[in-house]
């Protein structure tokens, strides 16, 4: 079994009706770093960058990350 962190920005997005640009905007980060963070491609996030989202979000470190266990197939 693996298990992974799952990003839930676009999630986030769509209960706050915010998009990436505004989001963007709000905390001072590129478009294409967002962009890495909501497709789930990132490979970590500094605890800053979390506080910033969690900011412009309202919403808590909880609502944006969660582990995801799944099995793999060989």
């Amino acid at each position: 079994m693996a298990t992974s962190i799952k990003v839930n920005l676009a999630l986030m997005l769509l209960k706050r009706k915010m998009s990436l640009s505004e989001l963007s905007e709000k905390v001072g980060l590129t478009l294409a770093n967002l962009s890495i963070l909501k497709c789930g491609k990132a490979k970590a996030i500094r605890f800053s960058t979390l506080i910033l989202l969690c900011d412009a979000l309202d919403c808590s470190p909880g609502d944006l990350l969660e582990l995801d266990s799944h099995t793999e197939d060989n």
